[in-house]
């Protein structure tokens, strides 16, 4: 979906399919066709973005084949689909029934994390709609944070790694005219954390084609200020590449059994849901949802937050919430201004499975319903905030 902001550029905004994980290029293709076109159709929408999720075996088969590519592309189009940006974060196995610590591997210090963002940056340089120049990749933010943290030599070999991409990028654009960026996104339990964790390395790396993507569920889970978090990178001179536009989930009083009751129905065994509230002494977290439950690892005095993607359009019912108005503070920031400060939006609610029993949609019909729901609440915002949806 495009949007004309009142500057004159153009918006995009897109739904990611990491929520329909596949790890091979037939799996990717029957995403197109048995999600992707049926949430279009039910937009009412000629033209669709998606923010492609591409796992290694399926990038690598397109960057060995150029005749698959050159398929694909021809059928995104006779699909009414767009890609402008890519999901570079998951490497692999992010369909597992485990995913858990696994999804922070290859992280950026391992030379497969440089070579698949290198094959994503040449895909999506083909992928792109013939009249879009610029496109986007989010990534993991450099590592988890163990065994990284301390560590002066994988800072440095990091550093090195982005580095050399960014050439790589550069030389990318000189050869097909486009500019493809990427962007760390931080998350919480990473060697970067919260935005401004990202500042330091980004500087360091000193490279306009490396910035951040802005994930609003992990901005809230780390208790960010909206305004305070986008006006330091600013002041810092780092790009916002993209926003992952979704809402984590809030429990204002974890106190009380009945919070922690209704949380504990949010603690399943394939993502990890990173835990945090912010106290006096600063923010205090645990590494699962589960872990915050089960002890005295968090204080309960404070709201807690907790890095899981709950519907935009849906939030838990009492006594818990969601993040939403964290996202549209955000998104006000980034777009509602004189100029937009990013130009690639991105829904990416992909633990609809992963929801409690109950609220798991049970059919395709059902999850298509719900995407395109998320999506019409995001089309709404941005309208709002005087943008103009286009054709």
């Amino acid at each position: 979906m495009r949007f004309r902001h009142p500057d004159g550029s153009t918006v995009h905004l897109a739904y990611c399919t990491n929520v329909h994980p596949a790890e091979t290029l037939d799996g990717v293709r029957a995403q197109l066709r048995d999600h992707c076109e049926p949430v279009r159709r039910r937009l009412g929408r000629d033209r669709l973005g998606i923010g492609l999720w591409l796992a290694r075996d399926a990038a690598r088969t397109l960057i060995n084949d150029p005749a698959e590519l050159r398929a694909l592309r021809s059928e995104l189009d006779s699909r009414g689909l767009e890609v402008v940006t890519l999901n570079g974060f998951p490497y692999e196995g992010f369909g597992a029934d485990e995913v858990k610590y696994r999804v922070y591997r290859p992280d950026w210090t391992e030379p497969d994390r440089l070579a698949h963002t290198t094959d994503l940056a040449r895909l999506l340089a083909t992928l792109l709609p013939d009249d879009a120049t610029e496109g986007t990749i989010s990534t993991l933010p450099l590592a988890w944070r163990t065994p990284y943290d301390g560590d002066p030599e994988a800072a440095r070999t990091a550093r090195f790694a982005l580095t050399t991409l960014a050439q790589r990028l550069d030389a990318l654009a000189e050869m097909t005219g486009k500019s493809i960026r990427i962007g760390l996104e931080p998350e919480p339990g990473c060697t970067v954390e919260t935005t401004a964790d990202a500042i330091a390395p980004l500087t360091d790396v000193g490279h306009d084609r490396i910035g951040i993507c802005v994930d609003t569920c992990h901005l809230a889970t780390s208790f960010e200020d909206p305004a305070t978090a986008l006006d330091a990178l600013s002041a810092a001179g780092i790009r916002i590449v993209k926003s992952q536009l979704s809402a984590a989930l809030h429990a204002e009083d974890p106190h009380l059994p009945e919070v922690r009751t209704a949380l504990a129905a949010f603690a399943e065994p394939r993502f990890l849901h990173q835990t945090r509230t912010s106290t006096a002494a600063g923010l205090r977290g645990s590494d699962d949802l589960d872990e915050a439950l089960a002890g005295r690892a968090l204080p309960d005095s404070t709201p807690w937050r907790a890095h899981f993607h709950v519907p935009l359009h849906a939030p838990p019912a009492p006594p818990l919430t969601s993040t939403l108005p964290v996202l549209r503070d955000t998104l006000a920031r980034l777009v509602g201004g004189p100029a937009p400060l990013t130009r690639h939006l991105e829904v990416e609610t992909y633990t609809w499975q992963a929801l409690p029993a109950e609220l798991r949609p049970r059919t395709r019909t059902q999850l298509a319903d719900g995407i395109a729901a998320e999506l019409t609440l995001a089309r709404d915002l941005l309208v709002d905030l005087g943008l103009k949806e286009l054709p």
